[in-house]
């Protein structure tokens, strides 16, 4: 069984699951997909948490008490939200590896350090092998990978990050986490009783926009 994981750097909850998603690499093959959040939201029509006062707010404070909670060292970037193309597309040209992922998202997130740009991110570009950040992250090849990357998150659906793709199903969100380890030991699990029911629910009303 195969599934892609669709991520950004900008997100502290996908940087959350990537500490817990490895003991599911033992059940399924997963392949990390480098995505541009806010072009999924531009999609959508939707803004991102971060960008809505009052959730923005609380949206902090949940990811602190998450990490808190579950014991994942966190530590916030000196500001956010913040552009994350530099450090997609770094982790991009350092082969899109999870220890490539893992090392960008500690530098922003463990270490609380800026990642908006890739003079920001030189230390870690250089710890993974890549001499020449600020070319690598120019090329061609990578830029059209990144866009491509999310252009297919968006074909298949997805509509906010973290998502754990497993053939035509969508887990979204750090607080499915649990939930995808029920859906693998059953994958029916959501196919009949009350999830039949609810996923053909019909609505009472629609706001005009």
């Amino acid at each position: 069984m195969q599934a892609e994981w669709y991520f950004d750097f900008i997100s502290p909850f996908s940087y959350l699951q990537l500490a817990r998603i490895a003991p599911l690499h033992a059940r399924i093959e997963i392949t990390p997909v480098p995505i541009v959040f806010g072009a999924v939201l531009q999609h959508h029509g939707q803004l991102g948490p971060a960008e809505i006062r009052g959730k923005r707010e609380f949206t902090y404070r949940i990811v602190q008490w998450t990490a808190e909670d579950e014991g994942i060292p966190l530590r916030f970037p000196p500001a956010h939200p913040f552009n994350p193309i530099a450090a997609l597309r770094l982790a991009i040209a350092a082969g899109t590896t999870w220890p490539a992922i893992k090392a960008i998202f500690e530098h922003i997130w463990k270490e609380g350090r800026a990642g908006d740009d890739i003079a920001s991110l030189v230390d870690v570009a250089h710890a993974l092998g890549v001499a020449d950040p600020a070319a690598a992250v120019a090329r061609e090849d990578v830029k059209a990978a990144l866009r491509t990357n999310t252009e297919s998150a968006v074909a298949a659906g997805v509509f906010g990050v973290p998502t754990l793709r497993i053939g035509g199903e969508l887990f979204w969100g750090f607080d499915a986490t649990a939930m995808i380890g029920d859906w693998l030991a059953d994958p029916q699990r959501f196919a009949s009783g009350e999830y039949a029911r609810i996923a053909t629910l019909p609505r009472a009303v629609e706001r005009r926009r």
